[in-house]
């Protein structure tokens, strides 16, 4: 028996758990704590999970587990809608299976087959792939499900959304009946209910509970900011806030590790606070937060669970939490004790549809912030720079540096060489910088100038009217419907114009949204070439 490790309340191989340590997990989410015992033992099980509860994970730990490395048959095979998810769903399996020598393969339409088959043929564990390009496999013959142990169903409700539960059959119809099945879909209709029934054998059902959260009194901000500039605008808000502690939180210890450093480069007094440290460097850290050594404490949730301190005036979310409950636990360690608190979070592009999520499951619109220029940040320390210029006028010792003034006098206005001087000492290189982040170029897509025009898969023949389109998307991306701009419909796809910088923002909200009971699929417009 290999030696085990816990993980939350879990017991786990010594391999699995170093894996899983370097991607950054801490302690199992809800959906993991509840599937992983149930898979481990053999049970088949149903599991109604959102997108980001770490649903992954909860069937990838246990089939990694559980597969013998030295058979190179496919053991596993995890079925999911879109060729995006079966990569993101490979690379993690990869990933947790890093020290147990198991390969996962995925494989979906649009690439080489020819490269799949050599990739199947030198052998691999656990397939991941679209249902269409499976059951190619299978016909070649170049698949083979035989020595199958376990089969998952991922996003199983968007597979019957995209018309996929026939070649679901068929392809369930050829594996072997002693396996376990694992079926993971946000929503439970009738159909999918069916196919459990057909193909489950006496499944566990788990949950992951949606109750509404409730949020205290205080106010709750973000700000859209690109991955490569968010650093640099979570120190513009730090220079422009009143700031007595901030407690800042990254999703995992790498990300906690990284962002100290880059402050600390920055000239920021900040602690890091996660799982790897031991309870008496923990203390340290704490002790100096406390008692304000240190203003900044960079930490995981796990790590910041049951802190209990006095004066946080501001919670700042670098990543932004996968689950609304997270959220509230988060913003819940400012404004207490009837203070007031500010809860700021960065928003990525690609997190938008995660952020109004978390709005709903909170029943609160988080107002959306401007980031404060280089010249809000230089506003900011004016005051701080005059008294630093007067007591370094009155300390006296400047023969030297008017030396150097003396001779630029000569070629130069003294208020050019006095400003010169200010903005070499205080670096503040790029203070006539917008702070804007920069806008996402479309191209050419068709639209009126200063907006872009977006393509979606959706019609008169699904009965969409454009006030379906402008509510929808008000409601999903934020913005107001009235600077939405043309709309045609067609039969079988739609064309919505919108302002350039709101542009980025509704594809990625709108995109696999549902509009009328339908997925919707949202791209730039193509402009034939003439």
């Amino acid at each position: 028996m290999y030696e085990t490790v816990e993980f939350g309340s879990l017991e786990l191989s010594k391999k699995v758990f170093h894996a899983i340590s370097d991607m950054g997990f801490e302690e199992p989410s809800p959906i993991q704590a509840e599937a992983i015992p149930l898979l481990m033992a053999g049970r088949d099980v149903i599991g109604q999970a959102q997108t980001g509860t770490g649903k992954t994970a909860a069937f990838g730990i246990p089939i990694v587990e559980r597969l013998n490395p030295k058979n190179r048959g496919v053991q596993a095979l995890v079925l999911t809608p879109t060729r995006e998810l079966a990569i993101q769903v490979a690379e993690e399996i990869t990933k947790i299976a890093k020290y147990r020598e198991i390969r996962a393969l995925a494989i979906y339409g649009g690439q080489s087959i020819d490269r799949q088959i050599l990739a199947l043929k030198r052998g691999v564990h656990i397939v991941v792939g679209t249902p269409g390009r499976i059951l190619d496999h299978l016909r070649r013959k170049t698949l083979r499900l035989n020595n199958l142990k376990f089969a998952v169903l991922d996003e199983a409700d968007e597979m019957l959304d995209m018309g996929f539960i026939d070649d679901i059959e068929t392809i369930l119809q050829e594996t072997p009946k002693e396996k376990q099945t694992l079926l993971f879909s946000a929503t439970m209709p009738d159909e999918i209910q069916r196919l459990a029934r057909k193909y489950l054998n006496g499944p566990q059902f788990i949950s992951v509970s949606r109750d509404e959260l409730t949020v205290p009194q205080i106010d709750q901000i973000y700000y859209e900011v690109k991955e490569h500039n968010k650093l640099d605008g979570l120190c513009r808000v730090l220079d422009t806030s009143n700031i007595n502690r901030a407690i800042i939180f990254c999703r995992t210890k790498r990300g906690v590790d990284e962002l100290v450093a880059g402050l600390e480069a920055r000239g920021y007094e900040a602690q890091g606070l996660h799982g790897d440290l031991t309870q008496a460097q923990r203390n340290r850290v704490m002790k100096k937060f406390r008692e304000g050594q240190v203003e900044i404490l960079v930490a995981t949730d796990v790590a910041a669970r049951g802190l209990d301190i006095e004066n946080v005036s501001h919670v700042i979310n670098y990543d932004i939490p996968q689950d609304p409950e997270s959220y509230v636990h988060r913003i819940g360690r400012t404004g207490r004790a009837g203070k007031s608190g500010v809860a700021i979070s960065f928003v990525i592009p690609r997190e938008y549809r995660q952020l109004r999520l978390i709005e709903k499951m909170i029943n609160t619109r988080i107002k959306r912030g401007k980031l404060p220029t280089v010249a809000d940040v230089f506003e900011r320390q004016r005051e701080v720079i005059i008294e630093r210029l007067i007591s370094t006028m009155q300390r006296g010792k400047l023969g030297n540096y008017r030396a150097i003034v003396e001779d630029l006098a000569g070629d130069y206005e003294m208020p050019e060489i006095a400003a010169a001087s200010l903005k070499l000492a205080f670096d503040l290189e790029g203070s006539e910088d917008t702070g804007e982040a920069e806008e996402t170029e479309f191209g050419d897509t068709g639209a009126e100038p200063g907006m872009v025009r977006l393509f979606m898969n959706i019609g008169r023949a699904d009965e969409i009217r454009p006030q379906d389109l402008v509510r929808t998307i008000a409601e999903e991306s934020g913005i107001p419907g009235k600077i939405i701009g043309a709309i045609k419909i067609y039969d079988k796809f739609t064309f919505v114009e919108v302002p350039q910088e709101a542009a980025e923002r509704v594809l990625y909200s709108m995109h696999r949204n549902i509009i009328k009971g339908k997925r919707v699929h949202v791209e730039p417009a193509k402009v034939k070439p003439r």
